[in-house]
């Protein structure tokens, strides 16, 4: 089974902010149909692109429907699939990473110090230590060929 294409609307060329989304989407189906995907995650695809080629609405309601559906189907494939875009791991771990990491680093440094101003040291080690798991998530991720050529 192949996946839809995305049509393209007249008017979407007036509207900045959907045209950019819709360039994010058609990105991601050609990121998609480069993947060998099985038929259940195509056919969902398939029903959320063929749901925006039949709609008739104005165009602001059509970029937001674009939005959404882009979101479903990346969601559908981190769940499904296990597929990200790039830079997915590292974007969630550099805040886990401050609020795991960092603050009781920077916790510890305060009370060390008498000086609970040094809080803030620990949040830029946590944010690197996050950033440094994500991205080795990342390349895990790449070498196993469940990462898509794009970014969010």
């Amino acid at each position: 089974m192949k996946l839809e294409s995305l049509q393209k609307r007249s008017k979407t060329e007036d509207h900045p902010k959907a045209l950019k989304q819709f360039q994010k989407f058609e990105k991601l189906l050609d990121s998609l149909s480069q993947k060998e995907l099985p038929k259940s995650v195509l056919d969902d695809i398939n029903q959320q692109v063929d749901s925006l080629n039949l709609s008739q609405v104005d165009t602001k309601t059509y970029h937001k429907d674009l939005r959404k559906s882009y979101n479903d189907i990346l969601k559908l494939l981190k769940k499904e699939l296990k597929i990200v875009p790039k830079h997915y791991y590292r974007n969630m771990w550099l805040a886990v990473g401050m609020s795991s990491f960092g603050l009781p680093i920077g916790v510890g440094f305060g009370l060390a110090f008498d000086n609970m101003a040094f809080l803030a040291i620990g949040l830029p080690i946590g944010m690197s230590i996050g950033m440094a798991f994500g991205s080795g998530m990342d390349n895990k991720a790449k070498e196993e060929g469940k990462q898509l050529d794009i970014e969010i």
